[in-house]
């Protein structure tokens, strides 16, 4: 009998373009146990590293975690370093997508677990690994795939990870130190996995997709494999389409697919513009999204960029500037805070967007974002300040009428609806102040610079939303230090609870 999915696991359809791949089978929200998964996926035969190699390279495999890096490279550097330096190796799934907008690893770890594990078993196998390490950040996949790991009989060779849920868990090194028992942030300084990864062992690094094209592939053949998609990308696309989407969903289609194709089947409209790669992308305008074509070079060729395939249409009625200034905070308090450009510039460029949205002082707010941009990109320990400086200045581009429209008359008269996800992860606590004892000495605003500031008069503007967790010991510090004894940190209240929507500031 074919067991449902784990309690809690993504509720969010499956829809395809096309006959299926990666979700064959995946038909209501059912979870593929490994009966179920080999009556439709084969196991695949064990091969050597060499002729995985080839595989990866005759099927044109590249990286669905964002990066797109040409999986057979890694599986020859991870092969090279394993022999060079004599060294068993381990594989990683990265389970663990923290993009808020994404779904597509959660929906394959939960309902197709086998196909991820048939792929990571393969390369395993290949390279002698020591062990498979499943690397996620939700219970329901962590359940899913130990069940998974049972059924087939695995446990002495793969293990699951549990990590926290972070925008930064899923970057390499942090995902890395985390599996070693670490604080799960992106070392000081770059490190490749395949060289020296979990354990100091040369690892194999992709992320759940990857996987399961890899076990695609493997049971196709390259010749099948590619007789969909474009010549430089075949196969399917796996994409997490939400924001507007009247029928949000995870949809497989060929690579080279029109955009716009795929915005109808979800009931989205393009006209408002399109979020395409997540938080570290780029927004598209609506004639440009529904010319663009799903694959890296389509994307590039429209301005955009696929990485981790996610695609997030805005809709009418909100405040672009405020929904895109919502990111923008929430960006600035995921970061790891280890490195000036994510200490200072990120909140930075997060309040001088904050303030463009707000119609204050709109001509200075945009020099502020491209200054704080200018001085943040390329100068951290992780490509993070370079993901979220793209997404502003990707902003200022794309909705330049808005940006026109909020200087000259100090907003656009939409409000803000909460259509892109950025509610901060475990928020727990809001900043209250107390009017009557509140002085505006300004150490709440240096404490928590990007969340607080101060307005024309001198006094402090405290955010209504809540916290997020990251910041909790600033905010703490700022409540004991708070010389007129003004600030006070309250449960968050019903309204303000993570994953709902609720009416902002206007824009």
């Amino acid at each position: 009998m074919t067991p449902v999915a784990p309690p809690g696991a993504p509720s969010i359809p499956v829809r395809q373009v096309g006959p299926p791949r990666l979700t064959l089978g995946l038909d209501g929200n059912v979870r593929l146990d490994l009966d179920a998964h080999r009556s439709l996926h084969p196991a695949p035969g064990p091969c050597t590293a060499d002729a995985l190699i080839t595989l990866a390279e005759d099927g044109r495999l590249h990286g669905r975690g964002g990066a797109a890096f040409p999986f057979a490279r890694k599986l020859r550097a991870v092969a090279d370093a394993a022999e060079r330096r004599r060294k068993r190796t381990v594989v990683v799934v990265n389970g663990t997508e923290g993009e808020p907008g994404s779904a597509k690893d959660k929906v394959l770890l939960c309902r197709a677990p086998h196909l991820v594990l048939d792929g990571a078993a393969l390369a395993a196998t290949a390279l002698g690994a020591l062990e498979i390490v499943v690397a996620v950040t939700e219970p329901s996949a962590a359940a899913s795939v130990e069940l998974a790991l049972r059924e087939r009989d695995l446990t002495a060779r793969a293990r699951v990870v549990r990590l926290p849920e972070r925008f930064i868990t899923g970057e390499s090194g942090a995902l890395v130190r985390g599996i070693n028992g670490r604080r799960p942030v992106p070392p000081g300084r770059k490190v490749r996995a395949a060289n020296r990864g979990v354990d100091g062992l040369p690892t194999l690094l992709s992320n759940a997709e990857t996987y399961a094209q890899l076990a695609v592939l493997a049971g196709l053949g390259a010749r099948r494999y590619r007789r969909v998609g474009t010549p430089d990308e075949p196969g399917t696309v796996l994409l997490t389409v939400t924001g507007s989407a009247r029928f949000p969903a995870v949809v497989e289609t060929p690579a080279g697919a029109p955009l716009g194709h795929l915005l109808d089947l979800c009931g989205a409209r393009a006209s408002e513009g399109v979020l395409v790669g997540g938080y570290h992308g780029a927004w598209l305008r609506g004639e440009d999204a529904v010319r663009a074509r799903i694959s890296r070079d389509g994307m590039a060729k429209a301005g955009g960029t696929l990485g981790a395939g996610i695609v997030m249409p805005l809709g009418r009625g909100t405040c672009p500037l405020g929904e895109s200034a919502r990111v923008a905070r929430y960006l600035a308090a995921e970061s790891a805070g280890q490195c000036g450009p994510c200490r200072l510039g990120l909140p930075d460029l997060a309040a001088a967007l904050a303030d463009l949205a707000a119609g204050r002082d709109g001509e200075a707010a945009v020099a502020a974002a491209r200054r704080a941009a200018r001085l943040t990109a390329g100068r951290g320990a992780c490509f993070h300040p370079d993901g979220t400086a793209r997404f502003v200045l990707s902003t200022l581009e794309v909705f330049a009428d808005d940006v026109d429209r909020h200087i000259a008359s100090g907003g656009c008269g939409r409000p803000v609806r909460g259509v892109l996800p950025a509610d901060p992860v475990e928020a727990r606590l809001r900043l209250e102040v107390d009017w009557s004892r509140c002085d505006g000495h300004g150490l709440c605003a240096d404490l928590l610079r990007g969340t607080v500031r101060m307005d024309g008069y001198g006094y402090p503007v405290i955010p209504d939303e809540p916290l997020p967790a990251a910041l909790e010991p600033a905010a703490r510090k700022a409540v004991a230090m708070c010389p007129g004894l003004a600030l006070r940190l309250v449960p968050r209240t019903p309204h303000s609870k993570p994953g709902k929507r609720v009416p902002a500031q206007a824009g």
